[in-house]
């Protein structure tokens, strides 16, 4: 009890202090702003603008797959700017997804429902789908909000010379979508739309070797875009420049690989000059982009015929006449014959045919029904009709072996007008 009391050391007291002081601060300032190990460092978030231009970027190079990426990511970042919806719409198109662009277009309207380029793209999507009465309605819109608005003008142009071929449309369709053509010339006379544009009319008047110069302006100015080339194929097609029609469908396919029209127009060229085995290999490819339609079926089911594979060849052509589904359930329509469409009464004599050829007659006998009640006038449908009964005469008193076609069976395509189908 009488020990002495030792004084408090302060120096060491603040010492401490300060460290405990310091190491707070360390851990509440300095550590979480320190990088972690196998932790990715934050990036700041990008603008919408940012996506919109790589977009863009994208749509010059003719990558449509990824511009539809950037400009999704756009809509992501802000999904309040209806432009950005329309610009979308309008790739879509390109790439051949109507009803996507539709569903787009249709997005912009409920944005902004006084916008004229969203009612003209609208209006373009639904050309493209057929239906073509709604698509001059939202076209007419766009001009009543925007008389001035070059690309509805030319939009109307395709619209207009779709139609045409309708039988509901009105006497005049042709000459009202000249008439749109020189209106969208005189507000832009050079954007690639109203090239475009004058190319269509052109081909649907039958002044080709004009086409096809309306057709190179708007390659100039974007060599890219896969449609463009398919349209100048076509044209160089009739024309019957064959070698030129080719290199056009290829860059259409290096393009847009996914596109199976590159495929179809390709394998309908080949054919026309009589190489059926490199036709067949472009109708297969086709089908591969896009199994659930029926026209690519058919195509393949005729070069199946050309090649001698009978069984493939009414098994594709089966899908034409009673419908079906893909192999991931899918539908494919049948097509009803109707007598103005000789490309789809190639496909039911060819299915006759091959039907003969396997000794399935009663069935071929019900295809050559199905002709001369519903296409008396087509000469090559009545010829392969009689040559469908002599097989299946022929079938009764011999067992059918497989050979190649003969000059009255399935007429090769170096014979049919070089006039493009759908």
């Amino acid at each position: 009890m009488n020990r002495r009391r030792t004084r408090p050391n302060w120096f060491r007291i603040i010492l401490l202090c300060l460290l405990v002081l310091g190491g707070s601060y360390v851990n509440r300032y300095i550590l979480p702003n320190q990088p972690q190990y196998g932790v990715p460092s934050p990036t700041p978030t990008r603008s919408p603008e940012s996506f919109v231009t790589e977009a863009q970027e994208y749509f010059k190079e003719g990558k449509l797959i990824p511009a539809i990426a950037s400009y999704k990511q756009a809509i992501a970042s802000n999904p309040n700017d209806p432009a950005v919806y329309v610009a979308l719409a309008q790739v879509q198109v390109f790439a051949g997804q109507y009803q996507d662009a539709q569903d787009s277009a249709e997005n912009a309207i409920l944005l902004n429902n006084s916008s004229s380029m969203a009612y003209a793209v609208l209006g373009w999507t639904l050309g493209f789908q057929g239906n073509y009465l709604d698509a001059e309605a939202n076209i007419q819109k766009a001009l009543n909000l925007d008389p001035n608005n070059a690309l509805a003008h030319a939009y109307y142009v395709e619209i207009l010379v779709g139609y045409s071929s309708s039988p509901t449309a009105p006497p005049g369709t042709i000459q009202k979508a000249i008439d749109e053509s020189k209106v969208a010339v005189n507000l832009a006379p050079g954007k690639l739309e109203t090239y475009r544009a004058r190319g269509i009319i052109h081909e649907a008047v039958g002044e080709y070797d004009e086409a096809i110069l309306q057709y190179k302006e708007a390659i100039k100015i974007n060599d890219r875009i896969s449609d463009l080339h398919i349209s100048l194929g076509i044209n160089y097609r009739i024309q019957g420049f064959y070698d030129l029609a080719i290199a056009e469908f290829t860059s259409a396919n290096a393009l847009n690989p996914e596109d199976p029209m590159p495929d179809y127009y390709l394998s309908r060229t080949y054919t026309t000059i009589g190489e059926y085995g490199q036709a067949m290999q472009y109708a297969e490819s086709a089908v591969t982009n896009n199994p659930a339609e029926t026209n690519l079926r058919g195509n393949l089911g005729v070069l199946y015929y050309y090649n001698a594979y009978w069984e493939k060849s009414a098994t594709e052509l089966g899908y034409v006449v009673n419908g079906g589904f893909t192999q991931d359930g899918k539908p494919i329509n049948a097509k009803n014959l109707v007598s103005d469409d000789a490309r789809l009464a190639e496909y039911y004599y060819t299915y006759g045919l091959a039907l003969s050829r396997l000794n399935k007659c009663s069935e071929a006998l019900e295809i050559v029904r199905i002709l001369k009640e519903r296409v008396p006038a087509n000469t090559s449908a009545m010829d392969n009709a009689t040559a469908i009964i002599e097989r299946c005469q022929q079938n009764l008193v011999e067992t059918p072996i497989p050979s190649l076609p003969t000059s009255t069976e399935a007429a090769p395509a170096s014979t049919e007008t070089p006039v493009p189908t759908p």
